[in-house]
C-alpha cells in the first residue's frame, strides 16, 4: 500500500527562509521555513494527496495500520533552535502522569510532558554544511576556551565551577549557576568578551557564540552554549542526540528522524519556558565529543544510519539509473531529497519529486526504488524486529 503525502512548512522563528524552496524547486515566499512533518504525529499529521484527501493519521486508522513509531522531516535552520534535552521513555511516563494528574493542560506554554513517550533523534546533512552544538564538551578544552575569551569575575566564577574533579557534577554545578544565578552584567561581560576574542584556536566557537549572542542578547543560556561542541557536519554526515544530551541545531539543511514525541526541555536561547530542575533531573552530563552516527554501507549508493534505538533507522540510497531493493521491517516513509525518484511496492508505483513523500504500507517486505536521485526511507529500528 501506497499513500503519498506532503505537508505544510511550519513558520517557526528559526527556521530559513530558502532552504525548503530551494529543494523543492520553487520560489521562496520571504516567510521562514522550518520544518516540514512527515508521518501521523498529531502536531502537524501529513496530508494525504489524491483521492480522498484527509490526513495519513486518519488514512492509518480507517487502513487498520499502526500508528507510526517515528516522525520524520525536513529540517532548514537559518538561526540556532534552542538549547534542549529529552526524556527516556522512563522519565517521560512519569512526568506525563504527574502533568496529568496536576491538571496542566497539553497545550499550556509551560507544558514539559506532552505526551509519555521518549524522543531520541537523528539528523542527517543535505546542506554543504550543518551547524550544531551537541553534548558537553571535555572540561579542558572549555577552560582553555574561557581562558581564551578573558578573566573577567563571571567567566572567573564559571572556570572554578568547571575545576572540581567530578566532571559530571562539575557540569551540573556550571547549568545550575547559568541557567538560575548568572546576571544580565554576566552575559553582557560574555558577550563583550565574545567580541574582542581573536584566538585562532578557537576561531570557529567564538564565531558561533557571536551570533548566538546577537540573535539572542541577553539570554543565560549562551553560558550554556559555551560547554557545548560545536560539529559542522557535511552533506551526508549525521549526528544523534539520544535521552539526555544537551543540542541545538544552529543552521543547514537536514533530513531528521526521530520517535515520534513532543517532550522537550529547553536550557536556553529561547523566549519559551525553561524549567531548570526538570531539565537538570533528565540531563545527561557526560563530557566529550559528539554523538556522531556512521553510516553502515548496505549495497553500492546504499547506507544505513542506525542509531541503537528501537523506534527508527534511516537509509540513504543515492540513485544512478540502477534500481535499488530495499528490504523493510514495518511501515515505511520514503522522502525524495534529489532528482526523481520511483517507489515501488510491487503493487503500485508513486513518482517523487524532491520534497515530496510516500508511505510504505500493508505489509509490504520490500520495495523498489528507480530513477536518478537521491531518497531516505525511514522505517523501525533493527533492536525492534529483534525485540
Amino acid at each position: 500500500m501506497l499513500i503519498p503525502i506532503s505537508n505544510t512548512p511550519r513558520d517557526y522563528s528559526w527556521g530559513s527562509t530558502d532552504l525548503i524552496a530551494r529543494l523543492q524547486g520553487r520560489t521562496p515566499t520571504g516567510r521562514p521555513e522550518a520544518e516540514i512533518w512527515y508521518g501521523d504525529h498529531p502536531g502537524s499529521p501529513s496530508q494525504v494527496l489524491g483521492a480522498g484527501g484527509g490526513t495519513l493519521d486518519t488514512a492509518l486508522a480507517d487502513a487498520g495500520e499502526a500508528p507510526l513509531p517515528y516522525l520524520l522531516k525536513l529540517l532548514a535552520a537559518g538561526s540556532s533552535l534552542s538549547i534542549q534535552a529529552h526524556p527516556t521513555r522512563a522519565q517521560a511516563r512519569e512526568g506525563f502522569a504527574r502533568e496529568e494528574a496536576a491538571g496542566v493542560p497539553r497545550d499550556a506554554a509551560d507544558r514539559l510532558y506532552r505526551d509519555d513517550n521518549h524522543k531520541p533523534e537523528i539528523i542527517v546533512a543535505l546542506s554543504d554544511e550543518f551547524h550544531a552544538l551537541v553534548g558537553v564538551r571535555d572540561l579542558a578544552t572549555t577552560r582553555r576556551l574561557l581562558a581564551a575569551l578573558g578573566d573577567g569575575p563571571a567567566l572567573s566564577h564559571l572556570d572554578g565551577l568547571l575545576a572540581g574533579a567530578d566532571p559530571e557534577s562539575a557540569v551540573r554545578r556550571a547549568l545550575e549557576w547559568a541557567l538560575t544565578e548568572a546576571t544580565a552584567a554576566d552575559v553582557a561581560e560574555l558577550t563583550a568578551d565574545l567580541e574582542r576574542a581573536t584566538d585562532p584556536a578557537f576561531a570557529d566557537e567564538i564565531a558561533s557564540l557571536r551570533i548566538a549572542a546577537r540573535d539572542f542578547p541577553g539570554d543565560r543560556g549562551l553560558f550554556v552554549a559555551l560547554l557545548m561542541n560545536l560539529v559542522v557536519l557535511h552533506r551526508g554526515e549525521a549526528l544523534f542526540a539520544p535521552a539526555g544530551v544537551l543540542h541545538a541545531y544552529q543552521s543547514g539543511l537536514g533530513v531528521e528522524l526521530m520517535a515520534a514525541s513532543d517532550n522537550v526541555l529547553r536550557g536556553g536561547l529561547t523566549p519559551k519556558h525553561v524549567d531548570v530542575p526538570e531539565l537538570l533531573r533528565v540531563l545527561d552530563p557526560s563530557v566529550g565529543p559528539a554523538p556522531l552516527v556512521a553510516p553502515q554501507p548496505l549495497a553500492d549508493g546504499v547506507a544505513e544510519f542506525a542509531p541503537p534505538v528501537d523506534d527508527f533507522a534511516l537509509t540513504r540510497v543515492e540513485l544512478g539509473g540502477t534500481p535499488v531493493t530495499l528490504d523493510l521491517r514495518g511501515a515505511a516513509i520514503a522522502l525524495a531529497t534529489g532528482g526523481e525518484v520511483t517507489v515501488d511496492d510491487g503493487d503500485e508505483r508513486v513518482v517523487l519529486a524532491p520534497g515530496s513523500a510516500v508511505y510504505v504500507g500493508g505489509g509490504a517486505r520490500s520495495i523498489v526504488l528507480s530513477g536518478v536521485g537521491e531518497a531516505f526511507v525511514a522505517q523501525p529500528g533493527r533492536d525492534a524486529v529483534e525485540a
